[in-house]
């Protein structure tokens, strides 16, 4: 089962070519991997990269939650994978990030890969500088979900 874990620093070249950090890449060949998938997260101003077997079960739960009959639901599903790019991995471990993506995300060259779960987001570094939810709420927000 893929799981990823860490926060780790990279730079893209010119042409967007980044490094997948070395502990994620070898999680993605033990198991087997051979694509990712990215796309820009729906809620957070970062992209996530998704394993091939992770992306194609995230489209068969989106599809199963969605009728190809209503036109609403057609749009969602076109949408999320109209924003979606297969990336594969070169023999150095590098993936070519399209520069749409990296602006989107306002990168430039200074990069973190952060392992959430099973999948790997990419967010411009100056953005992960202070945290995500202040320390206080973020204790709070854990206890009100994980407390008694």
């Amino acid at each position: 089962m893929l799981q990823f874990l860490g926060n780790m620093e990279a730079k893209a070249d010119a042409k967007g070519r980044v490094f997948v950090p070395a502990l994620f890449r070898k999680c993605l060949q033990v198991e087997g991997e051979e694509y990712l998938v990215l796309r820009k997260d729906i809620f957070q101003d970062c992209l996530v990269l998704y394993p091939g077997t992770v992306w194609e079960k995230e489209i068969e739960t989106l599809r199963a939650s969605l009728s190809r009959w209503n036109k609403d639901q057609q749009q969602i599903f076109r949408q999320f994978v109209l924003d979606a790019e297969r990336l594969e991995m070169d023999a150095s471990g590098r993936i070519l990030i399209p520069k749409r993506y990296l602006k989107l995300v306002s990168i430039e060259t200074e990069i973190r890969f952060l392992g959430v779960d099973n999948t790997i987001e990419v967010w411009s570094k100056e953005k992960l500088e202070k945290p995500l939810v202040e320390p206080d709420e973020f204790s709070s927000k854990i206890e009100e979900l994980m407390g008694d």
